[in-house]
């Protein structure tokens, strides 16, 4: 007998991710669900005349969890029929015998694989939305916390205007915001699309049938199970399956936090590049074999690896719902099987990642301040302009004059690997001395940040505020996230 040791294991499942999510997509999760939906159906049939025993019932609700055994009595029976519902539908039988002639009862294989993957999207989105908004907390505790400290800006990868540690921060966050609420929209829309009993090619005839001829109780029929599970309304109109565009909007929200993912994560990495930012380091952490000093931030390479792969899975989900024909075709199984459980583990992985590095960044602000006193004097030469033209000197002789000074104190910073030297040099020329005084007030880096601070209160206090409110009983208990590996 080979091992898990002896066979491929999926790193999303073995390394990377969350219990509860990876029990959600679990086999025994999946079958379970399909009794439930099976209960679902008979309790709401027997509600409506259909004959369905009370021991027969009783059976049924006794065996929703299918246990151990029962794999191994499903798997035979499938290899034998090559039809998966079937080799349950016999399984369940066995354990509840009294109901075997009405488990299933009118219904198409669909009204068990497409309602509970229905169910599985709704729970793992309730899994996602409390975890994203516990990171967005996090982050805005550390954005309040740094709103103040002056830090370079860039743009174009060079450096810019000064904003603050906590601006920065802010940019993650207003995505974040985005994608908590692109989320929140899709859950609240799949509630209302749930395939409940559509028959095998949604005109609902086999319920018709069974009912005979009585339409108010075919659309009562898919209210009651629709209710059961848990779901505001049923679709209208489906074919065997529901739309695979349900998938597709999903997919699409996951995808697009995907992104917000592997854009953060490389903001982090950069920082960490200039020694700026440092995500959370361990005691006996090593960060490379060859060379012992290093802190290579593996968190966040980690998440740009998961961001990607999570932005990807949006592909598959459009040609898949692209590529159904008509009433249905099964293209859409096999690769179903892979993409929503993995789009939702790498989702879960990347917010343990998120959770955790947003939990103990490190700010190394003396090594920001070097950063700042190489560029900042350079940056303050408009002030310097501005200060000598109230004054009433030509603003065209001083931007000459700071030309040639700031073309000096480059080439001693490029050429030479010396620090900045332009307020030495301002200093030091006989022109500037009217503003001496002032200089030090016109290099202030508070005075480079604009509203940095304010934005940051601003956001926090409205849109995260209003964004966190109804996560608030979640959010007091929600842990510091740990890595397995």
């Amino acid at each position: 007998m080979a091992s898990n040791n002896d066979v491929f294991q999926n790193p999303l499942n073995s390394r990377y991710c969350s219990i509860e999510m990876k029990y959600l997509f679990s086999p025994r999760n999946r079958f379970s669900t399909w009794r439930q939906l099976w209960v679902y159906l008979a309790e709401s049939e027997r509600s409506l005349g259909i004959d369905v025993s009370d021991v027969g019932l009783a059976q049924m609700k006794e065996h929703i969890r299918i246990e151990d055994d029962e794999f191994e009595t499903a798997a035979i029976e499938e290899k034998r029929r090559r039809h998966d519902v079937m080799a349950h539908v016999h399984t369940y039988g066995l354990k509840a015998p009294a109901a075997a002639g009405k488990i299933h009862f009118g219904a198409t294989s669909c009204y068990v694989t497409d309602n509970a993957d229905l169910i599985f999207l709704r729970d793992a989105l309730n899994l996602i939305l409390p975890k994203l908004a516990g990171v967005v907390q996090r982050l805005s505790k550390f954005a309040i916390a740094y709103r103040d400290l002056p830090c370079l800006g860039y743009t174009h990868g060079q450096p810019a205007q000064l904003v603050t540690v906590g601006k920065r921060a802010s940019l993650w966050i207003t995505d974040l915001l985005d994608d908590l609420h692109n989320l929140e929209y899709v859950r609240e829309r799949l509630l209302s699309k749930f395939r409940g009993v559509k028959g095998a090619t949604g005109t609902q005839a086999s319920f018709l049938e069974i009912f005979k001829g009585d339409h108010d109780k075919v659309k009562s029929l898919d209210k009651l199970v629709t209710e059961a599970a848990g779901f505001h309304a049923a679709e209208i109109s489906t074919s065997q399956t529901y739309s695979r565009k349900i998938d597709t909007d999903v997919v699409h929200a996951l995808s697009s936090f995907g992104s917000t993912c592997e854009r953060t994560g490389g903001d982090i990495r950069h920082l960490a590049m200039f020694k700026e930012l440092e995500e959370p380091f361990e005691a006996d952490q090593i960060g490379s074999s060859a060379m012992a000093y290093k802190r290579n931030p593996m968190r966040s390479e980690r998440l740009c690896s998961l961001g990607r792969k999570l932005r990807n899975f949006s592909a598959d989900a459009e040609q898949t719902y692209a590529s159904q024909w008509l009433e249905r075709s099964l293209d859409d199984s096999a690769i179903r099987r892979i993409v929503l459980p993995e789009s939702f583990l790498c989702a879960d992985a990347c917010l343990i990642l998120l959770n955790n590095v947003s939990s103990g960044m490190v700010v190394n602000k003396a090594v920001i301040q070097h950063r700042i006193d190489q560029e900042l004097p350079f940056m303050a030469t408009e002030n310097v302009i501005m200060a000598m033209g109230e004054l009433g000197y030509s603003r065209q002789e001083v931007h000459e004059e700071i030309r040639v000074l700031s073309h000096q104190a480059g080439a001693v910073v490029k050429q030479e690997g010396k620090p900045n030297d332009l307020l030495d040099r301002i200093r030091a020329t006989k022109y500037f001395q009217p503003i001496i005084p002032e200089l030090q007030a016109l290099i202030d880096p508070a005075a480079f940040t604009g509203r940095s601070a304010q934005i940051v209160q601003e956001l926090v206090e409205t849109k995260v505020a209003a964004a966190l409110e109804k996560y608030a009983g979640v959010l007091a208990s929600v842990k510091d996230a740990e890595l397995n590996v």
